[in-house]
């Protein structure tokens, strides 16, 4: 039972913190647009937060050897909390990007903290679960953040303050509960070249998806005030894009098992620059097609990390996952912080259809890379299984390790 309501906690904490953390992002934009940011400024605010998501992935797990579970997640909270406030205190684009930084690293620490946690908890008999109902939290959670900007005026008091309650009250579940507090895990050595050594493919996928993720929710804001959405309808836009890419996770899961895991990135990539081209098309059919190409850009773009993720531990023995799951974290981390303010930029010089466009070339450089490496190595004869994996910290490997062999 105490395991049970240990679960719950972690589980209602992680939808408190994604509705909180998750809606900053597009509240962001849309506030810049309102008061007279530049598009480079705006992109610049996406990428300050994956700067303070490298920071977090790297300092939380020895934060938490410091002070434990608890009073690491507290001390994450208290940044992204401060991060949101602070927002309301000036107007200065540069002084919201700082705050972005405490933002980004409030949400790679806290995640770090519970998944850590939930890693110490689950057992074989109980991981299955415990997972599907992890991966249902998040992206539900995910979904709902991006609707919030739907309901809160841009550029507001009340509308940063709100997230910023949201943010503290993810303290109260983890921090209430009676479970005890799991043993602190090692912090895992981050090895850049180990993920390069295991697949210089799947370093190149999670890069390009780093690009056309961060990319859509940093500057997808700005895309679709260019083309007319109102700001209810961007949050619709965004939430598209999330939900295209929560469907197409048990379809691909499926082809990556059945099929070489690198003609599945090459075709998702080929249907990316396909979606892309709609996307651009569809900004003068109406919301409805706006809509409905966002929902086939989430379909083609968002598995990409996961079917890369799969490819790099075929390569991989089992004492090395934890530590390759860091280091592809790692080469997102990197696109991640560099997508937002290119795209934007180049959203400023050549008009919005460039967004798709940026991604679009990012694709294709992945098509071609993943043909010369088909002929560089043989497909691995035992391959470990598709796992949905999670943006979220360098500790996600540890909860992934055992998903990923085949029982």
């Amino acid at each position: 039972m105490r395991t049970i309501i240990s679960f719950a906690a972690l589980f209602l904490s992680v939808i408190l913190l994604q509705l909180s953390t998750g809606g900053v992002g597009p509240l962001d934009a849309i506030s810049g647009i309102t008061l007279g940011f530049t598009t480079g400024q705006i992109g610049m605010l996406g990428s300050a937060h994956f700067v303070g998501f490298f920071i977090g992935c790297w300092w939380s797990p020895r934060l938490m050897g410091s002070v434990g579970h608890s009073r690491a997640f507290a001390v994450c909270t208290a940044l992204g909390a401060m991060g949101l406030i602070g927002h309301t205190l000036t107007e200065n684009p540069y002084i919201w990007a700082a705050l972005r930084v405490a933002s980004g690293t409030c949400v790679a620490g806290a995640y770090t903290v519970i998944e850590a946690w939930l890693n110490a908890k689950v057992t074989n008999e109980t991981r299955g679960r415990a997972m599907g109902t992890y991966r249902i939290a998040d992206m539900g959670a995910s979904l709902c953040a991006q609707l919030i900007i739907a309901v809160l005026p841009p550029a507001s008091y009340v509308s940063y303050n709100l997230l910023a309650i949201l943010c503290c009250a993810s303290l109260l579940p983890l921090t209430l509960t009676r479970a005890s507090q799991p043993k602190t895990p090692d912090a895992p050595r981050l090895k850049p070249k180990l993920a390069w050594r295991s697949s210089p493919l799947a370093v190149a996928g999670v890069i390009v998806a780093a690009l056309s993720s961060a990319s859509f929710r940093m500057v997808g804001p700005v895309y679709g005030q260019e083309v007319g959405l109102d700001v209810d309808q961007i949050a619709f836009f965004l939430a598209s894009f999330v939900l295209g890419g929560a469907l197409a996770q048990y379809p691909v899961g499926w082809l990556a098992d059945k099929y070489d895991r690198r003609w599945v990135l090459i075709w998702l990539s080929v249907a990316a620059v396909v979606s892309s081209g709609v996307t651009m098309a569809a900004s003068g059919t109406g919301t409805v097609g706006v809509m409905l190409a966002a929902v086939f850009f989430g379909l083609t773009t968002f598995p990409i990390f996961s079917v890369s993720s799969a490819h790099a531990n075929d390569f991989a023995t089992a004492e090395e996952r934890v530590e390759l799951s860091a280091a592809l974290m790692f080469w997102f981390a990197l696109g991640a912080i560099a997508s937002p303010y290119i795209s934007s930029t180049l959203i400023q010089q050549f008009g919005p259809g460039a967004l798709f466009a940026f991604v679009a070339v990012g694709h294709v450089f992945l098509i071609i890379f993943g043909l010369a490496r088909m002929r560089s190595r043989p497909t691995p004869e035992e391959r470990t299984n598709y796992v949905y994996a999670p943006r979220t910290s360098f500790t996600i490997g540890r909860l992934l390790k055992r998903s990923r062999e085949k029982q």
